[in-house]
């Protein structure tokens, strides 16, 4: 029997990847989920089993279900899978509230079916839509969680825009703004920033998936000219040999730190003088870069939706798809004195105003209200 605790109806919430899956929604799904004294009561699930040696947080409950998809017959026979894995895993007694992770996929229409009296907070995330633009059935299930949902939480304005466009008969009354955010511990306790006697060279951090939407071609190639760089990548493995052969035409050499842990990470991100973030489409919020603000690091970014709204003027925009623009952008943070240390300011005020616990406790009032 897991009893409901105090301070917050338990929901019940379900992302249907893999426990070591890579991701800013994964991350911010364990940190709100999981852990010893997790930020939101939760019965939170992910697909399981883990490979050998990967540790799965305390809390979150591992689904063995196979057949992941996105579309046709097999994607509904996936959907009903989950939800009998779910009404397996679940006492429907015990739980207040469902948080619906992202609009589309399987775990959400599962999620419903095997509660299908709770009240639903839906919460959106990047990936939602970018999928849903591409496949129709994941259009189709996007649609239809809009409609079932109780409330719609969106991180920026510009996921509520794109989702109007996507799903226009939405309700926007439905619609909450609330703001993903970033461990609070970081923002009070961040690591340590060694002194850095010498500036005759930036070193640049790419840290995150290496999909298509994150725009690595475009920074390779744009930056194959530049003079007085080194760039890093963290990233996962298979990703990062993927792109090996567009960096050896290229003729750009770059250090593979690794798919990072988190602390890992952000030590990495002491180690640098810029994190590069060259994505081509909407982020939902891009946690990477305010925890690399968090953490003393200049954000050099793409102005694409949701990354604008977030970082604004405390990160440096630019246009990865334009090698000139770019190495003019690199050169002056280079030579301007003073540049790199009062974006370097700018990103820490900034990336104070988004602590976890407010997310956290936005949620949970939304559930108060609803359960």
């Amino acid at each position: 029997m897991i009893p409901r605790q105090a301070d917050g109806p338990l929901a019940a919430t379900f992302l249907d990847l893999p426990a070591e899956s890579p991701g800013g929604s994964v991350e911010l799904f364990l940190d709100l989920y999981t852990g010893d004294h997790p930020l939101i009561p939760a019965r939170a699930f992910m697909l399981g089993p883990s490979r050998p040696g990967h540790h799965v947080p305390a809390g979150l409950g591992l689904l063995a279900v196979a057949g992941k998809c996105l579309e046709g017959p097999a994607f509904a026979r996936y959907v009903a899978t989950l939800r009998t894995a779910l009404a397996t895993a679940i006492d429907p007694a015990q739980i207040s509230v469902l948080h619906l992770q992202h609009l589309t996929f399987g775990a959400t229409p599962a999620l419903i079916r095997a509660l299908p009296r709770h009240p639903r907070i839906a919460l959106v995330h990047g990936t939602d839509l970018i999928f849903a633009e591409t496949h129709r059935d994941q259009l189709q299930i996007l649609r239809e969680t809009a409609r079932a949902a109780d409330v719609i939480v969106v991180p920026t304005g510009a996921m509520a825009d794109h989702l109007l466009t996507l799903a226009p008969q939405t309700d926007q009354r439905k619609i909450n703004h609330i703001p993903w955010g970033i461990p609070d511990h970081l923002l009070t306790d961040p690591p340590a920033r060694p002194t850095r006697t010498s500036t005759s060279h930036l070193r640049l951090l790419y840290a995150g998936r290496l999909t298509a939407e994150k725009g690595a071609e475009n920074l390779i190639k744009s930056l194959a000219p530049a003079r007085g760089v080194e760039l890093s990548i963290a990233a996962p493995r298979a990703q990062f040999h993927a792109l090996a052969p567009l960096l050896q035409r290229a003729g750009l050499r770059a250090r593979y730190l690794g798919w990072l842990r988190r602390p890992q990470l952000w030590r990495a991100f002491t180690e640098h003088d810029v994190l590069v973030m060259p994505s081509t489409t909407l982020e939902a919020m891009g946690l990477v870069a305010l925890e690399a603000q968090a953490c003393g690091l200049p954000v050099l970014y793409q102005p694409v939706p949701g990354l604008s709204e977030a970082l604004g003027t405390t990160g440096v925009a630019t246009d990865f798809t334009h090698s000139a623009t770019l190495v003019r952008e690199l050169d002056r943070l280079r030579t301007s004195r003073g540049l790199l240390s009062a974006v370097r300011r700018a990103g820490s005020a900034n990336a104070a105003r988004y602590p976890l616990s407010a997310t956290a406790q936005a949620l949970t009032d939304l559930g108060r209200q609803l359960a």
